[in-house]
This record gives C-alpha cells, structure tokens and sequence, in this order.
C-alpha cells in the first residue's frame, strides 16, 4: 500500500477553497464577508455553521465541528486524512504521487478503505455484468430498457446486474486482491454456517447507493423472478460505512439541481427517481421505500427548505407515511404535497407523459399538508362525530410541530376556516400539547443527566487495589533551579497556562515580532521562534503530549514548509496589487478631471494598494501556521489545533457595528509575555505543592538534610511566583 507524497498534500491543500468544498454538502448563503448555511453535523432550523474564506475555515458556534476543509470532509464523509486528500485531490484535478507505506502505516489503514474500495470494484463488476456479458445482456439490461430506462440514465445511476452464479463476485473480487472480510462485511457476500460463501445479490439487477460526495456506500438489488418465496428487494446491510437512515437514494446526482430550483421532490423507490430524472426532472431523492428519518431530512435541508412531498393513489400507504410530513413539518420545511391519478406512481407517470406534462400537473396539483391531510384523514368519516374529532387532534399534533411561530399561526387560521372550528380552540389545543412535549423532553434530560452522573461515579470511583504514589526524595528533585514540567503532578491552572501558550502558537506562529537585543540593535523573530527560546531557557517541557506534539511541528513548518511557501504568498499578493492598480487606474481615467488630478489620484492610489499588498501578505502569513496544523495527518494535532484555533462564539452584530474590537494580534505583545509568564508561574505552583505533599512522607521528614533542600527550593520559588506576579499584575498566596 502507498502513501501520498507531502508535497502532493501541499498542493492540495493550496488548491481547497473551504467554500466550494462545503458548498458541496450546506447551501450557503453570503453574509458580509463570511458564509452562514444549516450545520451538515446536527440537527438545526436557524443557520449556526459559518465558513470564512478569509481563514480558510468552517465552524458551527452551535456544536463547535468544524476546521480546514480536509478536517470537513474527514468529519463529514468519515474518511481519514489520505482519504480525504483524495478526495480533495480528485475535486480539483491534482494528480496523486505516492511511495511505499511502512509496516507501521499499513498497520494504522483502516477498514473503512477497504470497504469503500471493494464497493467500488463491485460497482465496475455490476455495471460490466449488464453491458458485457450474455445474461447481463438478456435479463438485466432488456429489464431496464423495457423499463424505459434509457442508456444515459443507465449509465447516471450506474445501474447493474448481478450474476446468477452463487459466488461470481466473490471469486472475481478476491482473485483482484480484496479481502473476504472486506465483501461480507459490506454485505456484498454472505457466510453460511459451514464456512461456505455465497453473493447476496446473484440474479439481481442493481441499483448503487451513494452519499453526497459520490462514494458506493451499498446497493439495492431487485429480483426478475416470479417466485414469491424469493424477496423482491435485498439490501446492504447497515456496516462502519452505511446507515440507512442517514441516505437518500439519488440525492448525490440531483444535489446540484436541488439548489438551482431551491426545491427537492421526495419520492418512493429508485425507480421514480430514475425515471423522472430521465425525464429532466432532476431534484428528485427517494427514501428507498422506508419510513422518512430526521437524518435524511437533514441530508434535504442542507441543501433548500421546501419540499414537495408525491404520493401515489392507495390510501393505506398514504396514511403509513403521513408521519413522514409532520417530521419535515418538526425540521422547519415547507411542504407540499402532490397526489397523483388513481393507478400511477412517479415512475409510471413520468413514463407516461412529457416534461412539461407532468411540470404542468405538480404546479396545478400541489396543496399544502392542511389541506391533504384532511381530505385523506377525514374521507369516510364525515358523518362520524368521534372519528372526525380523532383526525382533527391528529392535524392539530401536525401543526403544533411547526417551530415557526407565524407559519404556525397561518396554519392555525388555514385549520380553523376548512374545518370549521374556532381559532382559540385551536391554538388551546397546540399550547397544551406544546408544553406536554416540553415537559416530556424535560423529564428524559433529566434522566439522561442523571444516568450520566451515576455512571461517572461508577468511572471515577478509585481502586482499592490502585498503586500508591512512590515516595520522592526531595532533595534529588528540587535540587536544580530553573523551573522545569513536575513530571507526575498536574494542575487544572497548569493545563489552561499551557493551552494559552500553545494556542498563540497556532493562531500566529509564523508572525515577526520586532526585538532589541543589549546594544538597542532592532531585529525580527517569530513567535514560535520566540516561545521555543523561552521553553529551552527554562527548559519546559509541556505536560499535554498534544501539546508538545504541536510545538515539534510548528517549529518544522516555521524552518522548512514556510520559506518554500513564501514566493507563493508574495506571487499572490502581487497578482491582487496589479488586479487593483488597473481597476484603479481604470476608474480615474473614466472619473478625473485633468492630467493633475490624475496624477495625485495615483500617487494615492500607490499608497492605498501598497498598504492593501502588506496586509495581504500579513495575512497569508498570519493564517498558514493554523491552516498547516488544522490539515496535518496526525490525529492529536489536527483535532487540537482545529479546536484552538476556531472561535467559541460570534461576534455580537451590536458590537461589530458600534465599536472596534481590539483582536488577538493586535494585543500579542501584551499576550504573549504574561502567556510565558503564566505557564512558569503554573509550574513554579505545581512544584511547590509537590514539596509541600513530599514533606508530609515519613521517610522525607526523618532526613534533615532533605528537608533543608526542600524548603531551600520552595523560597526560591516563592521568589520567582512574586517576580511572575508583579508582571501578570496579581497576588501571589503563600504556602503556609
């Protein structure tokens, strides 16, 4: 197996606009100079994810996911970093070089790529299957286009055939090179009890099921014959790669079309989808014939918020998916509902008329779900003073999950006008069933909450066969002056001094900070720079291995990845400078009055651009630091730094519009010293309370001249927290 070479991820990397990659996945919509759309990561009605293209970065200020755009994918798509690279890499057209893996990076692939990649093959086999072989031919292929499926739909969906044969995929995947775990734990393949292995889908024509990024994640396979003891559909079961609830079937070929007509039709089965897909009707998904789920309707909102719900003519499915509407209802959709003529469903209706036909009739035909609701629920029951009540609370329930206050209270008015009832009864009605709701949401929390406490009890309740603590000399630990990382204690102060220190590494490592040295000669050094020979003068180590992890690789960027992007930065900036020369030259030819004024408008114009190319150079350099360590491979750094480095809350619109807000870099002359300070200052306090437990031991107080040595370090300590005090500006309490 190989690994992608690091100047290939580079490239990458450089290549990924975090608006065009989570456009791919959210409906973004341009707020000043960031994106805001519905977070693709929890469920939301009111957009909290926001994307700066400035930064490079996503976040949702509501679960706190997000990061650079390879952190995006991994955490959306569930793929690792080289997964994730390839992905990138195939988005934008950048060829993948790798080199050979180690046995030690073998070892860290995960199943996940297997899985997705034996899909993969079975995909190329099934399609082959029906276009190149004799049976695939005949049974398969003369279904689909007796179906009406025509050759570019076919190849759209990649539809396929599965041999009759018991094991053809099988032996062609594992003779290709992939592994039997890999087949039966997609569910491509199944094992008998007597270790026998057979194709679960044989016979079937085959339909594909992807995500939104266009990876095979299962398949659905329909069965030609007439035997009624053989299942019509089988489908993947669910694995590490596939849950059914989270998938709609269509939904990565009609995504682009769902946004362009801001609308996605919901059907049944892959065969309405394909069909009026075929037909030019493109923002067509379907929930592969189960109940609709909130992680599917989530998959529908990212991307637009109405949704035209059609249903075909039998009443009892009807009734079976109404459910179906008051959780588009609960998610804040709008919906309508189409029913078609008695006999058709979207495949056969879409067969049966043109384009602009069946255009014509959803236009015509869709209702809103008051309406239809009540025409199904109450068809029968007119005459029925119980019955008709029971439908009339049934639609009620319906609306009191409209989380939109005035969409709710037109429904209210709607429901109150078709059937006859008084507004207040209504609106009575939804606040009682509103605060029930509430209530009972209340009362799991609770429960909830209280079964975490008891189980972190049971976590945290210690051993009695634990390890005691070995005692410590103190006179060999404390002996040495500079203040250095106590190696077995740690305190909560010492944890959030680090954090502070590490954060400004990632947020401005690579920014020049102007010094003096003894002789008042002025010079540059980077703050990473600067922090290092802080650390080593003391010789501090951090205690979070995250942390030092991140130093090591801050300092290798700051060395060898930064002074190779440097002419990249600079090429850019100048590229910006010569856009805005012409554009201003432009506008002053067109504008100026005389030679004179022409020429005083560009010597401005000179100064304006020069102080544009520095803060655009500035800020590519502010930015690289975060963004190399937000996309680096190892787990620990990416997570943590893409923790640190994207803030924990919006700016008030209040504050961004009355007052200037002084920001971090601006403040870092001030910031980075007492971070410093503050970090020893920790230290200086953990080591005295580990002399001060130390002292408490039997064994230490029976040595004098140990605890000599001991009260001898804890003074020059004390001395140093008072030094530490007077520049952080706070009081030091003494041990007593």
């Amino acid at each position: 197996m190989k690994r992608i070479d690091r100047e290939i991820v580079q490239k990458v990397l450089d290549a990924a606009n975090i608006v065009e990659v989570v456009s791919d996945f959210v409906s973004l919509k341009r707020r000043g100079v960031n994106y805001t759309g519905l977070c693709p990561f929890h469920n939301e009605r009111t957009p909290s994810f926001s994307v700066s293209p400035a930064r490079g970065i996503c976040k949702c200020f509501s679960c706190g996911k997000g990061g650079s755009a390879v952190n995006f994918i991994m955490e959306h798509e569930q793929l690792n970093f080289n997964e994730a690279i390839r992905y990138l890499a195939k988005k934008y057209n950048i060829e993948i070089k790798e080199h050979e893996m180690s046995d030690e990076e073998r070892q860290r692939e995960s199943a996940r790529e297997n899985m997705f990649a034996v899909n993969e093959f079975a995909l190329k086999q099934f399609e082959q299957n029906l276009l190149e072989t004799s049976d695939g031919r005949d049974i398969g292929y003369a279904y689909f286009r007796e179906r009406g499926i025509s050759d570019s739909a076919i190849a759209r969906f990649h539809l396929g055939y599965s041999l009759e044969k018991g094991n053809a995929l099988y032996d062609a995947a594992t003779k290709a090179g992939y592994s039997e775990q890999a087949l039966i734990e997609t569910g491509l393949s199944v094992k008998r009890e007597d270790g026998s292995i057979y194709d679960r889908f044989k016979g079937r024509v085959m339909y594909p099921v992807h995500t939104i990024s266009g990876k095979v994640v299962a398949f659905g396979g329909r069965t030609l014959r007439n035997d009624k003891k053989i299942a019509k559909y089988v489908n993947s079961p669910e694995s590490t790669i596939y849950t059914k609830s989270r998938e709609l079937y269509g939904l990565y070929q009609a995504k682009k079309s769902i946004v362009e007509k801001n609308k996605c039709i919901l059907v049944e089965g892959y065969m309405d989808v394909i069909s009026m897909s075929q037909l030019g009707i493109q923002n067509v998904v379907a929930s592969s014939g189960t109940s609709l789920t909130e992680g599917q309707i989530r998959l529908i909102h990212r991307f637009t918020s109405d949704v035209t719900v059609i249903y075909d003519s039998d009443p009892a499915g009807i009734k079976a998916s109404l459910r179906g509407i008051d959780m588009l209802l609960a998610e804040g959709l709008n919906i309508k509902v189409v029913l078609l003529p008695e006999g058709e469903d979207p495949d056969s209706f879409a067969q049966s008329h043109s384009l602009s036909e069946v255009e014509e009739y959803l236009a015509q035909n869709e209702t809103d779900f008051i309406r239809f609701k009540t025409d199904i629920l109450l068809k029968g029951v007119e005459n029925d003073p119980i019955r008709r009540s029971q439908v009339i609370g049934e639609i009620v329930r319906s609306i009191s999950v409209i989380p939109d206050d005035i969409t709710r209270t037109i429904y209210v008015q709607e429901c109150a006008r078709r059937l006859e009832i008084n507004e207040k009864v209504i609106l009575s009605q939804i606040k009682k069933i509103i605060t029930e709701r509430r209530e009972k949401e209340a009362e799991k929390q609770r429960q909830d909450k209280a079964r975490n406490s008891i189980a972190t009890l049971d976590d945290t309740t210690p051993s009695e066969s634990a390890d005691q603590p070995e005692a410590i000399n103190p006179a060999d630990t404390y002996a040495t002056k500079p203040v250095v990382t106590p190696h077995y204690s740690k305190s909560a102060k010492l944890t959030k001094a680090e954090e502070e220190l590490i954060t400004l590494i990632v947020k401005f490592g690579l920014i020049d900070l102007p010094m003096s040295d003894e002789n008042e000669n002025v010079f540059n050094i980077k703050v990473i720079d600067y922090v290092n020979q802080e650390l080593q003068f003391d010789k501090i180590t951090f205690s979070v291995e995250s942390y030092s992890k991140i130093l090591t690789e801050a300092l290798k960027i700051a060395a060898e990845v930064w002074p190779a992007e440097i002419p990249h930065c600079e090429q850019l900036a100048q590229e910006e400078r010569t856009r805005l020369w012409n554009k201003g030259t432009e506008k002053i030819q067109q504008t100026a009055a005389n030679s004179e004024e022409i020429k005083a408008r560009e010597r401005q114009l000179v100064e304006e651009i020069d102080i544009a190319y520095q803060q655009q150079i500035d800020q590519y350099t502010e930015i690289f630091m975060s963004r190399m360590l937000m996309s680096s491979p190892d787990d620990d750094i990416r997570t943590v730094s893409t923790r640190i480095a994207t803030p924990k809350h919006q700016l008030s619109k209040i504050h961004s519009k009355f007052g200037k807000i002084e920001d971090e870099r601006e403040r870092l002359f001030d910031l980075l010293p007492r971070a410093i300070y503050g970090l020893k200052d920790a230290l200086a306090e953990c080591e005295i309370n580990e002399i001060k437990e130390s002292l408490k031991r039997p064994n230490v107080k029976a040595d004098a001249a140990a605890v000599n040595a001991a009260l001898m370090r804890m003074n020059e300590l004390i001395s140093l927290r008072k030094e530490y005090a007077s520049f952080l500006g706070e009081r030091v309490i003494l041990p007593k």
